[in-house]
């Protein structure tokens, strides 16, 4: 993966607006946080093949983090912290961010197939 280049990500993303995509967002702190001094809490999220068509797609950067962001008929759908981009299979968008330690923090996923199990 590399880090992300704003404006080839967003030339990436314009290129799935008004058509029906599969979304794939997950979010964690990492299944190992409980364990740290047992004061952390996990949290996460998890969707994965849910099929939606934006209209608008954003990436933006405030105080130095990146989100992204895409707008459905009824609402947005954002991932904020991503760092890291790449292309994969051709044709399928992945953006994540990771911890200082490397862990997966957040992922989005756009494609126009769905993903795989």
């Amino acid at each position: 993966m590399e880090l992300i280049d704003m404006k080839r990500v967003q030339e990436v993303l314009d290129q799935f607006k008004n058509k029906p995509v599969y979304i794939h967002l997950e979010t964690t702190n990492g299944s190992y946080a409980s364990h740290f001094d047992n004061k952390g809490v996990n949290v996460g999220a998890y969707i994965r093949n849910a099929r939606v068509t934006f209209n608008q797609a954003k990436i933006v950067q405030s105080d130095n983090v990146l989100r992204v962001g895409l707008k459905i008929d009824m609402g947005w759908i954002y991932a904020e912290g991503v760092s890291h981009w790449e292309m994969y299979e051709e044709t399928k968008l992945l953006l994540a961010g990771h911890d200082e330690f490397g862990r997966l923090r957040v992922a989005l996923q756009i494609s126009e197939t769905p993903f795989k199990h």
